[in-house]
């Protein structure tokens, strides 16, 4: 009951926490009337001063109510969108490491500009993570007429882009992109032999778009790199001819982790079937060591035929099989499922 008065009183921690950010606010309100009067080369000059103090070391947390000042008079003049007092505290708010929730159509993807131009300054580099290749492609040409009109540079990294182009991307001021992409990057810079040869920088500061999708679902199916095997295609085109044997009793699915394990009628069922393909020696166990790389082969198989549909996982286009991304339902170029699931599709379709 207490808790209850206090807070129709005091408003709860996050009523508490907008009202902290209003002075900020009529702060940036103030510097409109003076820079709407200003000349567009007479912007960019006052841009190039925030541009010079933060390169200098700064804090940014001073340099805010100019710069958001700016940025909302840039966006009226390149898009004839200006920013509300709400739309500031959300920028206020993703400056600060914060989340931001807002409602469809309550213009996030403006809200952005602020806190992106802000840390821009540095010259560090400012990532925007978005959903898709499309999205990323928009934003950065669309939000991009704010950075360019204030001096600084954008770029955009999009599938099936070379590494000179994505080190071009990663050199600007502000780089749209999606998590995979970001991601991919990363890693593959990981396995690179010199620091020339890498197309990311430092990592400074980041805004992730739709933070629940990202972080949440999309972070359940993790980026993996990983290198060709030894193993001879046969084996899986001897074990793909072999599930149609398989009876329903012979295996246990797991929906939600998408796997398959044998039972243990099926690994008795499993080592006739290969001792009369001639691929286990007559009286060896399926489960000796000698014999494991049969047992992930047909484990593989058995996944392939029963928890991956074409044209629902995975696609086949031409000589070549593709993964379907779960979330935008568009082929994933480049990609494949890992510890030699592909190739158990591409022997099971044939490719």
């Amino acid at each position: 009951m207490l808790g209850s008065i206090a807070k129709s009183l005091f408003g709860d921690a996050n009523d508490r926490g907008v009202k902290k950010l209003s002075p900020l606010v009529t702060a940036i309100n103030d510097l409109e009337a003076g820079l709407d009067s200003k000349t567009d080369a007479e912007l960019k000059e006052e841009s190039e001063k925030l541009r010079a103090e933060a390169r200098a070391g700064a804090d940014l947390d001073k340099l805010l109510v100019p710069a958001f000042a700016l940025v909302r008079e840039a966006a009226r003049r390149t898009l004839g969108q200006r920013h509300f007092d709400v739309q500031l505290m959300g920028g206020i708010i993703l400056h600060r490491g914060q989340i931001s929730e807002m409602k469809t159509g309550e213009g996030k993807t403006l809200v952005a500009t602020l806190p992106v131009y802000l840390n821009a300054l540095t010259g560090k580099g400012v990532h925007v993570v978005t959903v898709n290749d499309y999205l990323a492609s928009r934003d950065a040409g669309w939000m991009g007429q704010i950075y360019e009109f204030l001096g600084l540079s954008v770029g955009c990294i999009t599938a099936n882009m070379d590494d000179a182009s994505r080190r071009a991307a990663y050199g600007c001021d502000v780089t749209y992109g999606t998590n995979n992409e970001f991601g991919f990057d990363y890693l593959r810079d990981n396995l690179k032999f010199d620091l020339a040869s890498m197309v990311q920088r430092d990592h400074h500061y980041a805004i992730v778009d739709e933070v629940d999708s990202i972080l949440i679902d999309e972070a359940r199916t993790p980026l993996i790199i990983s290198g060709p095997t030894e193993t001879s295609g046969d084996l899986y085109l001897a074990a793909d001819q072999l599930i149609g044997q398989m009876l329903d009793e012979d295996y246990e699915k797991d929906e939600k982790a998408r796997s398959v394990s044998l039972t243990e009628a099926g690994v008795t069922h499993a080592e006739i079937l290969l001792e009369e393909a001639g691929l286990l020696e007559a009286g060896s166990s399926l489960y000796d060591v000698a014999n494991v790389a049969l047992l992930h082969h047909l484990t593989q198989a058995l996944r392939a035929h029963k928890m991956f549909q074409r044209d629902t996982h995975y696609m086949v286009r031409g000589a070549e099989l593709l993964i379907i991304d779960e979330f935008t339902g568009r082929a994933m170029t480049g990609r494949r499922f890992s510890e030699g699931l592909h190739q158990a599709l591409e022997a099971k379709d044939g490719v």
